[in-house]
C-alpha cells in the first residue's frame, strides 16, 4: 500500500508541474484554457474555476491541458439552425441554446442567417414568426453554448492557440517541460539542505560494516590523496580507480587528522551495466562519499546535479537513437512501479532523488520532437516561424494521430519487456 500511494503522489506530482507550466503560460498569453486534466478517461473529480475545468481522470496515464482552438464540442452555428438566445444585463447574447431549448422558456428563438463567433462576435437571424426582418444580436466575448444542458465557453480567435505569435506558442509549449526541470532543481536543492552535499575530494562518509574499507583501517572523514603513484584529489578519481580494478590489492595513502598513512584494500567484485547496457564488473570497497551542509552547497547541488542527469538521459537517448543499446533498457509505468517499490523501501530522501531523476526524464522525453509530444508540436511552430506562417491543421493533425498510434505501440512494447523482466 505504500508503494501504491507513493507511486500515486509521485506521478501526480510529475504531471501536475506539468501541465501547471502550460496551463499558467496558456493563460499569461491570452488563451482560453478549456481543461486542466491529470490522467486521462472517465472524470471522478471535477470543479470549475475561473473558466478552466480542473479533473482527476480515472486513467493514471498522463494529463493534458486543453486549449480553446482544437474544440470538437464547439458548434459551428451554420444557415438554418434554429438556436435560443438568452441575453445578459448588458444586451449582449449570453447564453446559444442548441437544443432541449424548452427548459429555457426565456431565451429567444432565432433561426440562424449567418454567425462569426471568432471576430464579430455576431449572430445574424430571423425570428421564426417574421422571417422578413433580419436581426442582428451581439454576442457577449464569454458567451455559453448550451448544448444537452452542458455549458462551453465560445472563444473568440484572440484566445485561440493559433491566434498567438510563435514565441507565444512554443513557450506555452516549452513551460511544461521547463516545470519538469524546475522541479528536479527544487527536489535536489531539498536534498542537499536535508542530507548534505558531496564533498569534491575524496574524503570517506560512511564505512559499510564487514565491508573492505572497514577490513582495511578506513574510518569516517579519511581523505585519500593517493593511490599507488597516482596523485588523487577528487572523488570521481579515486571511485574510478577503484571501479577498473576489481579483486585486486590497492595500496592508497590517506590522510587522517592531518597524519598521512597507508592503508592495503581489495575491491569487491559487483555486477554493472556499462553504457551499451552490457553486463560488466566492477570493484567495490563499501564506501559512502562524505557530505556537508551548506544551503550555497544545496543550491549549487541543484542545478548541478540537475544537469548531470540531464545530460546522463540525453547520451543514453542518443545511443538508443544510434542502435548502440536495445529498446530493452526502456522501462515503462510497470518498470518504474517495480524501481519505485524498491526504492520507496530504502527511505523518502531516496525517493525524493528518484522523483527529481524522473522529472528531469520527463522534461526531456517530452522535448523529442516526436508527434504528439511538446517537441513535436514546438516543431511545427518552428516550421512556422521559418515559412511565415502555419502549417494547414489538417496536415499537423494527420501527423500527430499517427505519432501518437505509434508511441501507444512503443509503450505496449516496453510495457510487456517489463513485465517479462518481473515474471520471467
Amino acid at each position: 500500500m505504500t508503494t501504491i500511494i507513493a507511486f500515486i503522489l509521485m506521478f501526480g506530482l510529475l504531471v501536475f508541474v506539468h501541465e501547471w507550466g502550460h496551463m499558467i503560460f496558456a493563460k499569461r498569453a491570452g488563451m482560453l484554457v478549456r481543461e486542466f486534466a491529470i490522467g486521462f478517461g472517465p472524470k471522478i473529480f471535477s470543479f470549475i474555476k475561473n473558466e478552466t475545468l480542473y479533473t482527476i481522470r480515472l486513467i493514471p496515464a498522463g494529463g493534458y491541458v486543453r486549449v480553446a482552438g482544437d474544440d470538437p464540442e464547439i458548434i459551428e452555428l451554420k444557415p438554418g439552425h434554429l438556436v435560443g438566445l438568452e441575453f445578459n444585463e448588458k444586451g449582449l447574447v449570453s447564453k446559444i441554446v442548441v437544443n432541449n431549448k424548452s427548459k429555457h422558456p426565456n431565451a429567444r428563438i432565432v433561426e440562424v442567417e449567418k454567425a462569426d463567433l471568432d471576430h464579430q462576435l455576431i449572430i445574424h437571424g430571423y425570428e421564426p414568426d417574421s422571417e422578413e426582418e433580419l436581426l442582428r444580436f451581439n454576442v457577449d466575448r464569454e458567451a455559453f453554448f448550451v448544448m444537452d444542458e452542458k455549458e462551453t465557453q465560445i472563444a473568440p480567435y484572440d484566445r485561440q492557440f493559433a491566434s498567438k505569435t510563435p514565441g507565444q506558442k512554443a513557450m506555452q509549449l516549452f513551460a511544461g517541460p521547463m516545470m519538469n526541470f524546475i522541479l528536479a532543481i527544487i527536489l535536489f536543492i531539498i536534498i542537499g539542505i536535508v542530507q548534505g552535499v558531496p564533498v569534491e575530494e575524496a574524503k570517506m562518509g560512511e564505512i559499510i560494516a564487514n565491508s573492505p574499507a572497514e577490513e582495511a583501517g578506513f574510518q569516517t572523514n579519511d581523505e585519500v590523496i593517493r593511490i599507488g603513484d597516482q596523485p588523487i584529489s577528487s572523488w570521481s578519481e579515486f571511485t574510478a580507480i577503484v571501479r577498473e580494478n576489481p579483486g585486486e590489492e590497492l595500496t592508497m595513502a590517506v590522510l587522517r587528522n592531518g597524519e598521512e598513512i597507508e592503508l592495503n584494500v581489495t575491491p569487491n567484485e559487483a555486477e554493472a551495466m556499462n553504457e551499451k547496457g552490457e553486463p560488466i564488473r566492477i570493484g567495490q570497497i563499501g564506501v559512502y562519499q562524505a557530505m556537508e551542509k551548506s544551503v550555497i552547497g544545496a543550491l549549487k547541488n541543484g542545478f548541478s546535479q540537475t544537469y548531470e542527469i540531464t545530460r546522463l538521459v540525453l547520451t543514453n537517448l542518443g545511443m538508443l537513437i544510434t542502435g548502440q543499446v536495445p529498446i530493452d533498457v526502456l522501462s515503462g509505468p510497470v518498470g518504474i512501479y517495480d524501481t519505485t517499490d524498491q526504492v520507496v523501501q530504502t527511505g523518502f530522501m531516496n525517493f525524493l532523488l528518484w522523483t527529481a531523476m524522473l522529472s528531469v526524464n520527463l522534461g526531456i522525453i517530452n522535448l523529442v520532437p516526436l508527434p504528439a509530444l511538446d517537441g513535436g508540436r514546438l516543431l511545427f511552430v518552428g516550421i512556422e516561424k521559418l515559412r511565415g506562417k502555419p502549417v494547414p491543421p489538417e496536415k499537423e493533425g494527420i501527423f500527430h494521430f499517427i505519432g501518437f498510434a505509434l508511441l501507444m505501440l512503443l509503450m505496449i512494447v516496453v510495457t510487456w519487456n517489463d513485465i517479462q523482466r518481473l515474471f520471467l
